[in-house]
């Protein structure tokens, strides 16, 4: 009998927001949205949706999953554990091999926030309904304001037109206005096998490899030589911009990826973090803190490092990470 399967993707580092988020510990699993991650969270918002969790992480991070889900009471699941980090393409067709044909998998990040969970709930039932119709479902989200940060689909009624990259403030405003646009959620619903078949239609080299290197997992280890010779793709430019399968949730819950402290700051708000009166805010200590000429900007504090910057500026961090990498630090 065929399952519905949450794959959660947990391999990300989360760049723009260091320094809060390290290799060592990634903002999906720092426990600063009320007492629990993004990681938990997640588990636990699709876990009466589905019948298992496969984790796909990798060799940094997986011991950090085991003790998410430990930390909410969730002991049955599977895990497969990336020697290196080979993209959305490559950590998707891995979870395909290890369920079976008729299996649907629900692909969800791990670093998302996601609230309003009836509507969330429905959404999801509407993309296991057109799963189980051999259709690649994505889902949109209804965008609330011009974002530059997240790639957009263009869609009519639930089919996609298709993908654009993460825009300049005026084409955003244009695609807010147009309505023809959505925020690409990158979460994703489909059988096992109408993904492979996909996948080894447009990615013949991503599928062959994928598959020699699952056949060689060892205790839910994969081989690192193996998993070396697999092109490093998003499942977006692999499959989900060519196959004429696809179909898109549009959907009404509320959601951010958190993948910058723009997002962070806007919840950390909402949810009682105090500002001054100029909108400048401190996140990581209580140390008696007072911004001078600058308004809505932010002070983030570590034990080992201090960033401050303008709330617009919050996209820009990843340079920071990208130039500390650049030198090897062990900041990161």
């Amino acid at each position: 009998m065929s399952k519905v399967v949450n794959v959660i993707l947990s391999g990300g580092v989360g760049s723009r927001l260091w320094p809060l988020s390290r290799k060592n510990k990634p903002k999906q699993y720092l426990n600063i949205f009320g007492d629990k991650s993004l990681f938990q969270l997640t588990a636990l918002r699709n876990k009466k949706l589905t019948d298992s969790i496969l984790v796909l992480g990798n060799i940094d991070n997986y011991v950090l999953s085991d003790i998410a889900l430990s930390g909410i009471n969730v002991d049955q699941y599977q895990q497969i554990i990336e020697a290196a980090p080979r993209n959305t393409a490559a950590a998707i067709a891995l979870a395909a091999f290890a369920v079976n044909d008729e299996d649907i998998l629900l692909i969800t990040p791990s670093d998302h926030l996601i609230e309003n969970q009836i509507e969330y709930n429905k959404s999801i039932n509407k993309a296991i309904r057109l799963a189980e119709q051999d259709y690649l479902v994505t889902f949109g989200l209804v965008p609330i304001r011009p974002e530059t940060g997240f790639g957009y689909i263009q869609v009519k009624k639930n089919d996609v037109i298709g993908f654009r990259e993460k825009p300049n403030l005026e084409t955003a405003q244009e695609f807010l206005k147009s309505g023809d646009f959505l925020w690409n959620s990158g979460m994703f619903c489909f059988k096992s096998k109408i993904f492979l078949e996909e996948l080894e239609k447009y990615q013949p080299t991503v599928f062959e490899t994928s598959k020699k290197a699952f056949e060689k997992i060892n205790d839910s280890r994969l081989p690192l030589e193996e998993s070396m010779e697999i092109p490093s793709i998003s499942v977006d430019y692999a499959v989900m911009e060519k196959t004429d399968r696809l179909k898109v949730v549009k959907s009404g819950f509320d959601w951010s990826d958190m993948g910058s402290f723009e997002s962070l700051y806007d919840y950390l708000k909402t949810n009682g973090q105090k500002t001054d009166k100029h909108g400048n805010m401190v996140i990581g200590t209580d140390i008696y803190t007072e911004f001078l000429g600058i308004k809505k900007s932010i002070l983030i504090f570590t034990e080992d490092a201090i960033l401050v910057l303008k709330k617009e500026k919050s996209q820009d961090v990843k340079k920071i990470y990208e130039n500390l990498n650049i030198k090897n630090t062990q900041l990161l």
